[in-house]
């Protein structure tokens, strides 16, 4: 019997967080936060009503990729910002790549 080529892809949960969430999860102050949306990392609905951001899978990633190079390598949020940006560039990149190769 032949094996099957298809890869499997494991699915992460959806799941949505409020802005109380976050600050309990991760241990942070709201301004925290709010320096991570004003840098553009994460972006939310209604900037206005903070009783009201949600944070998704995509947004928790980058906030603890945030959070974990301040607290590894010192790094401010702007530099985290710059360093996410670049790596989110290579894995296009990476994925550009192996297109090609398989033409």
């Amino acid at each position: 019997m032949a094996k099957s080529n298809s890869s499997s892809h494991t699915v992460e949960p959806q799941f949505v967080l409020s802005l109380t969430e976050i600050k309990s999860s991760y241990g942070v102050p709201t301004e925290t936060i709010i320096e991570i949306i004003e840098e553009g990392i994460v972006s939310i609905d209604n900037q206005d009503n903070p009783e009201t951001w949600r944070f998704d899978n995509e947004a928790c990633r980058k906030i603890r990729f945030v959070l974990q190079l301040e607290k590894d390598l010192g790094v401010n949020v702007a530099g985290s910002g710059l360093a996410l940006e670049l790596l989110e560039q290579i894995e296009e990149l990476r994925a550009l790549l192996a297109l090609h190769r398989d033409i």
